[in-house]
């Protein structure tokens, strides 16, 4: 299943939001639905039993923190579940790295440089300084994880929503 398809399958109680116009909110819910197969391979190693339940708790949270932050009034309030939905993709990113030894080379190179992942936390830190009024507390760098061999451009990205791998 790639990303169209999957939208395709969302149920329209989902997709009839204004939520879902959020870029990085339908990235995040994906990434959860392809959580859920990584996470199920993890299970079967007693070794990652309590990774797959951290890796499945802190993927959940990104799309669950933005819905909450989205219906809050003010900007402060948003920020905040938006600042949370960041701090669970980072979370994500690191249980998807200690996964790695369970889970096959492209599936944790699709999801950690994931360019899908980082694509969310991309979004979430142009967010955050938005309905905050003011930057985030990080250096204004180009965000590039130290993993990752090259940023993700709209065709890359593109490309990795098409051929998604599955552990």
């Amino acid at each position: 299943m790639n990303y169209e398809e999957w939208k395709r399958s969302v149920p329209h109680t989902i997709t009839d939001d204004t939520l879902w116009k959020m870029e990085a909110y339908r990235l995040a819910l994906f990434l959860a639905d392809l959580g859920w197969y990584d996470v199920t391979k993890l299970i079967s190693d007693k070794r990652t039993l309590d990774l797959s339940d951290q890796l499945y708790r802190a993927i959940g949270s990104i799309s669950a923190n933005l819905a909450e932050g989205y219906s809050r009034n003010t900007g402060k309030d948003r920020a905040r579940f938006y600042e949370y939905a960041l701090g669970s993709g980072r979370e994500s990113r690191d249980w998807y790295y200690k996964g790695r030894h369970v889970l096959r080379e492209e599936v944790t190179s699709h999801r950690l440089c994931l360019r899908l992942l980082t694509q969310v936390i991309r979004l979430l830190l142009t967010m955050v300084p938005q309905q905050r009024g003011h930057g985030v507390r990080e250096d204004s760098t180009f965000y590039r994880p130290d993993l990752c061999d090259a940023i993700v451009a709209e065709q890359e990205l593109e490309t990795l929503l098409q051929r998604v791998p599955f552990a």
